[in-house]
């Protein structure tokens, strides 16, 4: 489970800001070429997640820290919306790419059936979808990371240092 969290971490912190950049250039053969990337990448973060909701729903998970019982649904509202933009988001933008009549290739490799219609109405809602859904992600992902360093700095459990190898429980020596 830590490599799936910190692997689609790492892909995620690159496409993001991939996708930024690359909306903002002129039309030419090196933005295409961008789009294309980030749209294989996108794709691949969605079977990473399907990925990750099988191996989680199948994996017991390790028992949350004693906490209020407000901060363990907290956690679990925070955990659970990350996952549906986690599918929101690269879907939202394979729905834009299919209504704005593009075609869509996995790395060059595999064709990849449009979602509807060239459609310019629903490609309009499917980018806003993409655009808003990032930053609600973005702003989930800093309050999960708040919350385990809360955790790790303000309460000294064990909830960073299960997910983060090498990282010792504060005041302990071993990190029990």
């Amino acid at each position: 489970m830590r490599v799936f969290h910190w692997g689609m971490m790492a892909v995620l912190a690159s496409t993001i800001p991939l996708g930024w950049y690359m909306a903002g250039l002129p039309p030419d053969v090196h933005k295409v070429r961008l789009y294309a990337l980030h749209k294989s990448i996108g794709l691949t973060l969605l079977a990473l997640a399907l990925l990750r909701l099988c191996w989680r729903a199948a994996e017991r998970r390790p028992a949350l820290p004693q906490m209020p019982p407000w901060q363990t649904r907290a956690a679990r509202a925070v955990h659970a919306a990350l996952y549906v933009l986690m599918f929101t988001i690269p879907l939202s933008g394979w729905l834009y790419n299919s209504a704005a009549g593009f075609p869509l290739r996995w790395f060059g490799l595999v064709n990849l059936p449009g979602l509807a219609a060239s459609n310019p109405a629903l490609k309009s809602l499917a980018h806003g979808i993409h655009q808003a859904a990032v930053w609600v992600f973005l702003a989930l992902v800093a309050l999960h990371v708040a919350a385990a360093l809360k955790h790790h700095f303000g309460d000294r459990d064990r909830t960073l240092a299960m997910m983060v190898p090498g990282i010792r429980v504060p005041g302990t020596r071993n990190g029990a």
